[in-house]
């Protein structure tokens, strides 16, 4: 009996001071300067938003939290520099649903989308803007389509990347109308925007952030978003639905992940932060810009929606027949 009382006393001991220690671990983070990956080019939505969360971080934390951008193969090679970096916090990653979007288009990814990332919360619910050269004869969604189906082949729409949310809504786009139209990857906004311009390409699914500007100049017209209800910057421009097209919807999002294994009070603490931070007035006012809506969700919410967009990007590809990437 007295040793059973030991053993209890001992565990309980080693109990308190695991959550002692953890409790310890959360006060005293960060002790260290930060370091945010955004998996595409400087200047576009995702490095925006980024930058902005690494200054209040900075400001609230004391601690440096520096951005480092790491573009390529649709946001992969960010992403696996941070599946491979310690769980302790200090290396987080800034996506977009591109990285639920993943496991289902290529063949081979260089990590483990669960095992090797920590999701800590979904900073923003995103929406794309459907923007289009002006020199294309259409005003419409329809008319767009119309314009694809007399010349097949012809129209090139760019992306951010294979995988990304631009890419898979306009794949979306392709399945549901039957229009042939070609893919052309860029490894950022800041590639895809000049060729649209130029009229390299003529049509592409853009972040608000990067197309609001040159909408409201007239150099490309806005012709439909992909959310369930109109941007709140763009008021006047037909969600894909209201112009006719249900199964072209698309409402993504902008989250932070860590490396797998991250200490569950160090999740909290940045979710709480980042919660926090989404309710300034100033983040506030450049939400419309950054074509989102304030989420903040807890790890766990954003956990389970993590996994369900997994399973259901994986189905979308498949059903839209959208080629496999080596």
């Amino acid at each position: 009996m007295r040793l059973f009382r030991k053993a209890v006393l001992g565990a309980g001991i080693a109990t308190l001071a695991l959550a002692t220690g953890q409790a310890a671990l959360a006060q005293a983070y960060p002790s260290k300067p930060i370091r945010i990956v955004v998996p595409f080019l400087a200047g576009g939505s995702v490095d925006t938003t980024g930058r902005t969360f690494a200054q209040k971080f900075t400001d609230a934390w004391g601690q440096q939290v520096v951005v480092d951008n790491r573009p390529g193969a649709g946001g992969n090679i960010g992403a696996d520099a941070v599946a491979k970096a310690p769980g302790d916090g200090y290396t987080l990653l800034i996506t977009t649903t591109g990285h639920a979007v993943a496991p289902g288009l290529f063949r081979k990814l260089p990590f483990d989308p669960i095992k090797d990332f920590t999701p800590i919360t979904q900073i923003i619910g995103t929406y794309l803007v459907l923007t289009i050269n002006n020199d294309l004869p259409a005003r419409t969604l329809k008319e767009l389509v119309a314009v694809a189906k007399a010349q097949p082949g012809k129209l090139n729409y760019g992306h951010t990347g294979l995988g990304v949310s631009p890419h898979i809504t306009a794949e979306m786009l392709r399945f549901a109308t039957g229009i042939d139209i070609v893919s052309v990857p860029y490894k950022g906004d800041a590639g895809v925007l000049p060729a649209l311009l130029s009229n390299e390409i003529q049509f592409a699914f853009s972040a608000p952030v990067t197309a609001s500007e040159h909408v409201r100049a007239g150099r490309i017209r806005a012709i439909a978003v992909t959310g369930l209800t109109r941007g709140a910057g763009f008021p006047g421009v037909p969600t894909t639905t209201e112009a006719g097209f249900p199964d072209v919807t698309y409402v993504g999002w902008v989250s932070f992940f860590g490396p797998g294994g991250m200490p569950r009070d160090v999740v909290n603490k940045i979710a709480s932060e980042t919660a926090r931070v989404l309710k300034m007035p100033d983040v506030v006012a450049r939400l419309p810009g950054w074509g989102g809506e304030a989420a903040g969700t807890s790890p766990e919410e954003f956990t389970a929606k993590y996994q369900s967009d997994i399973a259901k990007y994986a189905k979308i590809i498949k059903d839209a027949r959208v080629p496999l990437v080596d």
